[in-house]
C-alpha cells in the first residue's frame, strides 16, 4: 500500500521504538565521525536504529536477529495506515496490556502483530524488549498516564525513509559477507560487554553474545576494513574491547545507563571506534626528476628540511592539477622554492622569521641580486654599532672578533632600502653564522662539536660573501606573483589556493621539535631581537620558544583539525612521520573530517641528523608520510 504523506503534518524521521543501549544520546558524538560520502548505509544490529533515523539514508541496508524487531520495520516501511488502524484499537490500562502481551505475536497479522510490538513498548516499563524461556513477551505494564503509543506523524515519517532501506533478519555476520561493498559505511552496535550486565541479551533476541562472539566481531571489523568499508563501532568501556580494537581510533563517550535498577550504576562509558578503510592508494611517490633550478637552493642542515624528499613530494603533488600553493610552515624554504621552480605561483609561511627571510629572499624575489661589491660594504664599519651580540653572547658561540662582525653587519643591513637586498643580506648572515657553528645548532655553548670541517675554518668574512653568492644564484623569476609571509599559520588569510603543502613541526613523546631552541641566536639575528625575552638565566642565552599548538598531543591534533578545516577547499598534501601523533590513523580520520578522499603514501626515511632523545639507537630511521587530500 502506498502512502501519501501529509507534508503539513510530516517531522523529521525519529525512533518509533524505545530501545535499551539505543544511541540517541551519543548522536551528537558519532554524526561528526560518519565521512562525508559513502556507498550504502549497513546497520546489521539496527534495534532502535538511532543513527538510521538521524541520517536517512538514501540507500541502507538495516538487519537484526530478533523477527518481531524487523516484522514492525517491514509492516511499517509497506503497511503504515494498517499499522496506525490496529494501534487505534489499543488501549493504554493494565487489563488491556496483559491481554494484548498475552497474544502470540506470529499467529497474528503481520500489520498487528507490529502494531502490537509498538503499543507494548511504549506501555510497557522502560520500553524494555524481554522474552522467556518459552519466546514469550514478559515486561511487565509500565503504568504511564499517557503514551503516545501512536504517534502517526512520526510513524509516517519513518516508514518514509524505511521504504527506502532493504529490511533484513539475519545474523550480523551473513548481512556483511552478502552485502558490504567497498565504500560502504558500517555502522556496528552489538550487545556490550561486559557480559555479566547484558546475560539477558533475550531482551532483544533469542541470541546470546559473549567474548568469543565479540572476538570475532573484531575479526570482522579487520575484514570489512580491508575490503574498504568505512566502519564505525560502539561499546562499552571494557578492558576487552580496547584489546580487540587497538589497532583503531578509541573515543570514550560519558553515557547514561537507563534500564539500571540501582541510580548509582546509570552513569557509565561508552567507545566508538573507527576504522577507516584500507584503499587501493591510487596516488604514488615515485620519485621525479627535478628542475635544475632546484639544486640552486642552498644546501641547509635546518630540522626537518625535506631537500631529500623533493622528488617524492612532487611525485604526488603533480598528479593534482593546481596553480596557486601555500607552504604552510615553509622552514628551510625548499618546498617552496620547488613549487616556483616547477611554474606555480607560492605563498610560503613560517612564524620563524629567519625561514620568512630565505623566502623573501629566494621565493618571493623574481629578479634582485645584492652585487657582491654592495655586499663586501656591509663588512665594514659605516657607524657604530649596538654592540649587542658582542656583549650579550660574548664567549658562547663566537670569537670577540666574530660577534663584532656579526654587530657590523647587523648594523649595516637594517640600512638597506630595498627589502629584497635586505632580505639577501639577512640570509646570508644566518647562513654564515650556522655554518661557522658546528653541528648549525644553539643549544650549546663553545665548540665541543668542532670537528675540523672545512666551513668551521673560513672566516666569518668569507662564509658570508660565499652565501651571498650562492643566494644570488638562487635568484629566478618564474613569471607568477610569489610571496613571502612570517605570521601563524591559524592566522594567514589567502583566497581559496589550489594546494596546500602542509609540513608541520611533529609532535612525538621521543623527541622535541623546538625550533627555537636549535636555532634561537640566528632567529634573534633575523628579528633584531624585537618582540622577545632573552632568558638571561640560561647558559645559552636562549629566549622563550613562541607559543605552539604542536607542542602537546591534544594541542596538535586541535591545531591539525583547524587546519584542515580552514583549507577544506584546497588539495592538502600533508608531510608527516611515522614516530608523531596523532597516529597515522588519527590523521586520516581529521583529513576525512573535511575531505571526500584521503590517502597516504609511505616513504622510508632517515633524518640527517638526531632529533631523538637517544641519537645512538635506531629512532630517527622512520617512515615518513605524504598524507593527499582531495
Amino acid at each position: 500500500m502506498e502512502q501519501v504523506i501529509n507534508k503539513e503534518k510530516a517531522v523529521l524521521p525519529k525512533p518509533i521504538l524505545k530501545w535499551a543501549g539505543g544511541k540517541t544520546q551519543m548522536l551528537g558524538n558519532i554524526m561528526p565521525k560518519i565521512p562525508k560520502t559513502y556507498g550504502r548505509y549497513i546497520e546489521p544490529f539496527v534495534g532502535g536504529g538511532a543513527l538510521f533515523f538521524a541520517l536517512t539514508p538514501c540507500q541502507a541496508i538495516i538487519s537484526d536477529s530478533n523477527p518481531e524487531l524487523i516484522n514492525t520495520y517491514q509492516e511499517v516501511a509497506n503497511h503504515v495506515d494498517l499499522v496506525i488502524k490496529y494501534l487505534h484499537q489499543y488501549k493504554n490500562t493494565k487489563e488491556d496490556f496483559y491481554a494484548v502481551r498475552a497474544l502470540d505475536w506470529t499467529k497474528l497479522p503481520k500489520a498487528n502483530a507490529a502494531a502490537r510490538m509498538i503499543y507494548l513498548n511504549k506501555t510497557c516499563f522502560n520500553g524494555l524488549y524481554r522474552v522467556n524461556k518459552k519466546g514469550q513477551f514478559n515486561v511487565p505494564y509500565g503504568k504511564y498516564k499517557s503514551p503516545n503509543y501512536c504517534d502517526e506523524d512520526s510513524l509516517y515519517s519513518a516508514s518514509e525513509i524505511l521504504r527506502q532501506a532493504m529490511i533484513v533478519c539475519d545474523d550480523y555476520r551473513s548481512v556483511l559477507k552478502k552485502y558490504a561493498e567497498p565504500g560502504d559505511f558500517v555502522f556496528l552496535d552489538p550487545p556490550y560487554l561486559p557480559i555479566s550486565e547484558y546475560a539477558d541479551f533475550k531482551r532483544y533476541t533469542k541470541e546470546q553474545f559473549y567474548e568469543e562472539d565479540h572476538t570475532e566481531l573484531a575479526k570482522e571489523v579487520g575484514r570489512l576494513q580491508e575490503l574498504g568499508c568505512y566502519v564505525i563501532l560502539t561499546n562499552s568501556n571494557h578492558p576487552f574491547v580496547h584489546e580487540l580494537y587497538a589497532p583503531y581510533k578509541i573515543e570514550i563517550v560519558p553515557t547514561k545507563r537507563y534500564i539500571s535498577c540501582n541510580g548509582s550504576n546509570r552513569k557509565g562509558e561508552d567507545v566508538i571506534v573507527t576504522a577507516l578503510p584500507k584503499r587501493r592508494t591510487l596516488l604514488k611517490a615515485v620519485p621525479k626528476p627535478l628542475p635544475e633550478q632546484v639544486s640552486k637552493y642552498p644546501a641547509t642542515r635546518f630540522m626537518g628540511s625535506k631537500s631529500k624528499l623533493l622528488e617524492q613530494i612532487w611525485s604526488v603533488a603533480s598528479q593534482f592539477e593546481f596553480n596557486t600553493v601555500v607552504d604552510l610552515f615553509s622552514g628551510s624554504g625548499i618546498v617552496g622554492y620547488m613549487f616556483k621552480a616547477q611554474g606555480k605561483s607560492v605563498i610560503s609561511n613560517d612564524y620563524m622569521a629567519m625561514s620568512a627571510a630565505f623566502t623573501k629572499a629566494m621565493v618571493e624575489n623574481n629578479q634582485v641580486i645584492l652585487p657582491v661589491e654592495e655586499a663586501e660594504t656591509l663588512l665594514v664599519r659605516k657607524k657604530e654599532s649596538d654592540h649587542f651580540v658582542s656583549e650579550t653572547f660574548k664567549g658562547l658561540y663566537y670569537s670577540d672578533l666574530e660577534n663584532e662582525l656579526i654587530d657590523t653587519l647587523r648594523t649595516n643591513i637594517a640600512a638597506i632600502k630595498d627589502p629584497y637586498k635586505h632580505a639577501i643580506a639577512m640570509s646570508a648572515l644566518i647562513r654564515a653564522c650556522t655554518k661557522k657553528r658546528p653541528r648549525g645548532i644553539f643549544t650549546y655553548t663553545g665548540e665541543r662539536y668542532n670537528d675540523g670541517r672545512k666551513d668551521l675554518k673560513k672566516s666569518l668574512n668569507q662564509q658570508f660573501i660565499e652565501a651571498v653568492i650562492t643566494i644570488n644564484n638562487a635568484v629566478f623569476d618564474n613569471g607568477k606573483e610569489n610571496s613571502s609571509r612570517c605570521g601563524d599559520a591559524m592566522e594567514l588569510r589567502v583566497e581559496h589556493p589550489d594546494l596546500v603543502y602542509i609540513d608541520p613541526p611533529y609532535y612525538s613523546p621521543l623527541s622535541d621539535n623546538e625550533y627555537v631552541r636549535r636555532y634561537h641566536f640566528v632567529e634573534g639575528l633575523a628579528r633584531d631581537w624585537q618582540g622577545v625575552e632573552i632568558q638571561q638565566n640560561t647558559q645559552t642565552k636562549k629566549f622563550k620558544s613562541y607559543p605552539t599548538p604542536f607542542s602537546t598531543r591534544k594541542g596538535a591534533a586541535d591545531a591539525f583539525d583547524q587546519l584542515f578545516k580552514k583549507f577544506s577547499k584546497s588539495i592538502l598534501v600533508v608531510s608527516y612521520s611515522s614516530n608523531s601523533q596523532p597516529t597515522q590513523d588519527e590523521m586520516l580520520t581529521l583529513l576525512a573530517k573535511h575531505k571526500e578522499h584521503v590517502e597516504v603514501v609511505p616513504i622510508d626515511y632517515i633524518y640527517s641528523f638526531g632529533n631523538q632523545k637517544a641519537a645512538k639507537t635506531n629512532r630517527n630511521k622512520v617512515q615518513e608520510y605524504l598524507f593527499a587530500a582531495y
